[in-house]
């Protein structure tokens, strides 16, 4: 089940390969998920001290939080990898030019995962492009929608 998307990743990369990560949350952080206030729009993903980190992305704290808890809605929070797949996504990022994007939060047997993107940025022509394919294809299903009526 997604728990939050970030679609503006999908109009500005190529998503080349996804990956699923875990996160290294505070309780606060963990119960805000579960209630839906997580976003992931300006978030992204770097790489410091031999691990990922996700850097951005917002979560809010819900109203009934600890006293004794100082929320830090937009902390950076370190992603689990395998170490494989950590030294394949080193090499691709240093050497190659490829950018992580945070794509989706969701659920998996309990826990909370991050779906990750290799990604390359579009150029301008390009997402100019994909309005135009989504725009042909919406007006294609909407004339099939007339014909059979």
């Amino acid at each position: 089940m997604r728990i939050a998307e970030n679609k503006k990743a999908f109009f500005d990369y190529f998503i080349e390969e996804r990956y699923e990560a875990g996160l290294v949350l505070e309780g606060w952080e963990v119960k805000a998920i579960r209630a839906g206030r997580a976003q992931l729009k300006e978030g992204y993903v770097v790489l410091q001290k031999g691990a990922f980190f996700l850097i951005g992305s917002h979560i809010s704290a819900l109203p009934e939080a600890s006293t004794h808890v100082t929320p830090d809605p937009v902390r950076s929070r370190k992603l689990l990898l395998h170490e494989e797949e950590i030294k394949k996504l080193v090499g691709k990022v240093e050497q190659r030019g490829y950018t992580l994007v945070p794509l989706n939060l969701h659920y998996k047997g309990g826990l909370i995962k991050l779906d990750i993107g290799l990604a390359k940025g579009k150029k301008q022509h390009d997402k100019r492009d994909a309005d135009k394919a989504r725009d042909e294809k919406r007006e294609a299903q909407q004339a099939m929608k007339k014909v059979v009526k």
